[in-house]
């Protein structure tokens, strides 16, 4: 009988800056999730499309290259996945309604914010109902 693999969590980082980009992936995959980097909303829908119910994270900056903002591509992955944890980043004040359940962290963030938050939600994905025990 073959061992099931154990569960590995992948989330879709979305910044146009590349050194941003490739701190935040480089935090969750020290973390042991796996990375999908879009550098535009257009590309990270495309993804959305593919694999967005294995996606238990996206974090994306408002302002992005391209012709769609973080704020559009957070309605557009909450219709795609309605449990994935989304956050959205902004060094600016936020103007736009956000969906239901989607975080706002204002920049500068810290880094660490972004582990715990990947490990609450492979957490959730993981124990379905089950709260999580404060740390």
């Amino acid at each position: 009988m073959g061992q099931s693999k154990p569960f590995r969590a992948t989330a879709l980082v979305v910044e146009d800056d590349p050194m941003q980009r490739d701190m935040i992936c480089l935090l969750l995959e020290e973390s042991e999730v796996d990375v999908i980097e879009c550098e535009s909303a257009e590309a990270a829908e495309l993804v959305l499309e593919r694999v967005a119910g294995d996606l238990v994270l996206m974090l994306t900056d408002v302002q992005l290259a391209g012709n769609m903002d973080g704020v559009e591509l957070a309605h557009i992955a909450r219709k795609y996945n309605p449990e994935m944890g989304v956050i959205v980043t902004s060094g600016k004040p936020l103007h736009q309604e956000l969906p239901d359940g989607v975080q706002f962290w204002s920049k500068p963030w810290a880094p660490l914010d972004v582990i715990r938050e990947a490990e609450r939600m492979i957490y959730a994905r993981q124990h379905p109902g089950e709260p999580r025990a404060r740390q």
